[in-house]
């Protein structure tokens, strides 16, 4: 994926902030957002001519929400699946639509995430210490302000040095922010179409933070770019940024910081 055009927005917050847009890229390059690619195994639906060629995906909550043993599981028409192994990352190459798994919906804290480490890779809240994490509301926002998922088929390498930020990758599919008019439901996957990139240092790594709209949202033609969701969406750049360089301040960490 080629990354081009680079904003910084002209308001003072963000004048240390590049924000990318998306909207020329060629083919899929190896970075840091390491390898925006689709899985041999599921060529034929990597690259669907149109929305009746993608696939249906179901997510199968288990356990109890809110504990230790809560997972939601994905299958299609085949069987279980990997949201992050089987889900291809384009949804409609020709139209440049990715598709995301959202792991936690707007206006919950709950944080979720796909699970790396176990079979299947099913979604299950993230645990540290011993104690299930819930992401602190940073005034005046509650939770999450958007729909927040990942990228399938993408992981940000730990060993991998990106050349915009300085850092090493955070071991993590690359994040996606979704900024549509609909709340969306944990596990849902949907087209979405990229609009730009936060290049967020999280605790010293790369953690690139994608904007994106749901293909499907009223408004997806008029979004094209970072400046469009400012004209659409006033103020929701500067409270992204805002979360971002907080949101772990109340666990005691210091503020993020943007390449």
């Amino acid at each position: 994926m080629s990354l081009s055009r680079c904003f910084t927005a002209a308001a003072a917050p963000f004048r240390a902030i590049v924000l990318i847009s998306l909207l020329s890229r060629q083919s899929c390059r190896a970075s840091s957002v390491s390898c925006l690619r689709a899985a041999s195994s599921v060529t034929s639906a990597a690259a669907p001519r149109s929305n009746e060629h993608r696939k249906m995906y179901i997510a199968e909550e288990r356990g109890s929400p809110y504990a230790p043993d809560y997972r939601v599981y994905f299958k299609d028409a085949s069987g279980p699946i990997s949201p992050l192994h089987d889900i291809p990352l384009w949804s409609d190459r020709a139209a440049r639509l990715v598709n995301m798994v959202v792991e936690v919906p707007r206006w919950s804290n709950a944080k979720m995430e796909i699970s790396l480490g176990e079979p299947l890779n099913p979604i299950k809240q993230d645990v540290k210490k011993g104690a299930l994490r819930y992401v602190a509301n940073v005034f005046p926002h509650r939770g999450y302000i958007w729909n927040y998922g990942a990228l399938p088929q993408t992981w940000e390498n730990p060993q991998h040095v990106d050349p915009r930020t300085q850092a090493r990758g955070d071991n993590d599919p690359v994040d996606v922010l979704e900024i549509g008019t609909r709340v969306a439901a944990r596990g849902d996957v949907y087209p979405v179409k990229v609009l730009g990139a936060l290049a967020l240092i999280d605790e010293g790594e790369t953690d690139w933070k994608l904007l994106a709209v749901d293909a499907r949202d009223a408004l997806a033609p008029e979004l094209r770019d970072v400046h469009d969701i400012e004209r659409l969406f006033p103020g929701l750049l500067r409270a992204t940024v805002e979360w971002f360089r907080l949101y772990k301040v109340p666990d005691g960490k210091p503020i993020n910081k943007f390449a």
